[in-house]
């Protein structure tokens, strides 16, 4: 991929922005692995020319997040409920519900063990989260119920797992997030659901932040300091500080 570099910016030949049409992300990732490819041969051959990391320079746009609406998640859990056979029907319809209203990381989520979910104390116990963190995170008695129904229902379809997560697989597994993913992008196709704009479409890690902001709306329909709660909604979503949160 030849480059001219003169006295100001390097000039594109063309080459360097193919396909047309492609979205300049592209452009910029096949220009990255061209340039450490022609590193790598720089040290066999001087001669060999590196693309300027000033050409093609991209910077990736954080999404917008998609706020659910509740009959948005309604039809989700309702798509989650056609699935077969009934324990992956199970395992979204539980999933949704329980990022829905706990702001839970996908992550955090699946990597939930039976241990992990006390119906006693009615608490989740996050363990070894991002940056390390570990929390608890108190449910409602109503999301604790239907955590207890979904663990009957998992011990009776699948008596013999094969690791001790709360949420398993049809195969007795700890359920994978790629996997999950494909699966969602299924769901909200059969929910009916579609994009606000080319940056705002539908994703698992919206329910996190919808979690927030219905939170922090909440705290000002009812009068209370919202910045003084900032705090306590950080810790128990797992963030770092609170200006991870606003």
């Amino acid at each position: 991929m030849p480059v001219q570099v003169g006295a100001g910016m390097p000039e594109l030949n063309g080459a360097q922005q193919l396909p047309a049409g492609a979205d300049p992300a592209y452009w910029a990732g096949r220009l990255s692995v061209v340039r450490q490819f022609a590193r790598h041969l720089q040290t066999i051959d001087p001669a060999c020319e590196v693309p300027p990391a000033r050409l093609l320079p991209y910077r990736s746009r954080r999404a917008t997040p998609y706020l659910y609406r509740p009959e948005e998640i309604t039809a989700l859990i309702a798509a989650a409920g056609q699935l077969e056979p009934p324990l992956l029907a199970a395992n979204y319809q539980t999933l949704i519900g329980l990022m829905s209203v706990s702001g839970l990381r996908l992550g955090e989520a699946v990597g939930l063990d039976q241990a992990d979910v006390d119906d006693r104390h009615q608490l989740l116990r996050i363990l070894d989260s991002k940056f390390g963190k570990s929390r608890e995170v108190v449910l409602h008695e109503s999301t604790m119920r239907v955590l207890t129904d979904y663990g009957r229902l998992r011990d009776r379809l699948c008596p013999n797992p094969k690791c001790d997560a709360f949420m398993v697989s049809t195969r007795g597994t700890r359920l994978r997030q790629n996997c999950i993913h494909h699966m969602f992008a299924r769901l909200v196709q059969t929910a009916g659901l579609t994009p606000r704009s080319p940056s705002c479409r539908p994703r698992l890690h919206d329910f996190r932040h919808g979690f927030a902001v219905r939170t922090l709306l909440e705290c000002h329909r009812d009068g209370l300091d919202v910045q003084a709660r900032l705090p306590l909604l950080s810790i128990y979503m797992g963030h770092v500080n609170p200006a991870s949160t606003c």
